[in-house]
C-alpha cells in the first residue's frame, strides 16, 4: 500500500517533448508508479494514435495533462523544483541530487506541488531551463554509453518515488546485533532445556556459533521469528516425548 498524498504531489514536467509516443510511453511509466500529474510544456500538436498506442491504459493521463506555454508558467504554484539532466556546470548547478536523495528530501518538504522537468529527447533540458528549477536530479549511468531516452528517465525516477510512498515497504530489511542476541539467547535456553549442553563450554560455543552465522546471514524479522519458533518446538515436543513415556 502506497502513499497516496506523497504520489499526488509530484507533478512530471516535459519540455518540448517531439515525439507522441514518447509521451505515451511517459504516461505508461508514470501511471505503473501511481504517479498522474502531468504538465506538457509544448506548442507542438502531437498524433493523439502515437500517444494511444504506447500509453495504452494510461493515456487519460495524457487527457489530463496542463498544458503550459512556458516552463515559468508551468512551475508557477510548485513549492519545489527539480531538473532532469546528467550534465553539470557553470549554469547547471554543481550539484545534484540521486533519484533516492530526492526522494528522501520531498518527503521532508511541506505540502504542494512538486515538479520534476524532463527536456527534449534530442539534447534534454537546456540551460536557460535548468536554471529555473531549483535543483537538479542525475540518474547514475555508466560511462560507456550514459545517455537514457525520456521514457526510461521518468520511469526510474518514479519508480524510486513510488517505493519511498510505500507505507509497508517491500525488500527485506536485516535485523539488528541486538535481535540476533536476543534471539540466541533464547534457542540456548530450549537447547538447555532439553538437556543438549553436556560440557561445561559447549553453551559458550554453540551460541558463539549461531551468533555468527546468523548476522552473517542477514535474516529479516519474518525469518527470525520462524527461527525462534523453530527451537521453542523443539522444547515443546521434547517435553511431550517425555511426558508420553513417563
Amino acid at each position: 500500500m502506497e502513499d497516496k498524498d506523497f504520489l499526488r504531489r509530484i507533478n512530471i514536467v516535459l519540455v518540448d517533448t517531439q515525439d507522441g509516443a514518447n509521451i505515451g510511453s511517459v504516461c505508461r511509466a508514470m501511471k505503473t508508479m501511481g504517479i498522474t500529474d502531468l504538465t506538457l510544456v509544448s506548442s507542438r500538436t502531437y498524433d493523439e494514435n502515437r500517444v494511444r498506442t504506447l500509453a495504452l491504459h494510461a493515456y487519460d493521463v495524457y487527457e489530463n495533462a496542463r498544458w503550459c506555454s512556458s516552463l515559468d508558467q508551468a512551475l508557477a504554484d510548485s513549492v519545489f523544483t527539480v531538473g532532469a539532466t546528467r550534465r553539470r556546470g557553470k549554469y547547471r548547478k554543481l550539484s545534484a541530487y540521486s533519484p533516492e536523495q530526492l526522494a528522501d528530501h520531498i518527503n521532508l518538504i511541506p505540502s504542494g506541488r512538486v515538479s520534476i522537468v524532463f527536456g527534449r529527447e534530442s539534447d534534454g533540458l537546456r540551460d536557460e531551463e535548468v536554471m529555473q528549477c531549483s535543483s537538479i536530479v542525475t540518474i547514475p549511468t555508466s560511462e560507456a554509453f550514459p545517455s537514457l531516452n525520456l521514457a526510461q528517465s521518468v520511469q526510474i525516477i518514479c519508480y524510486v518515488l513510488f517505493n519511498r510512498a510505500q507505507l509497508y515497504p517491500t525488500g527485506m530489511n536485516a535485523v539488528t546485533h541486538e535481535r540476533v542476541l536476543k534471539a540466541v539467547s533464547e534457542a540456548s535456553g530450549h537447547l538447555e532445556a532439553i538437556g543438549y549442553y553436556k560440557w561445561d563450554e559447549e553453551r559458550k560455543w554453540t551460541e558463539s556459533f549461531l551468533r555468527d552465522m546468523l548476522e552473517r546471514s542477514g535474516l529479516s524479522e519474518g525469518e527470525m521469528q520462524r527461527f525462534d519458533k523453530l527451537f521453542a518446538k523443539i522444547e515443546r515436543i521434547k517435553i511431550y516425548k517425555d511426558r508420553t513415556n513417563e
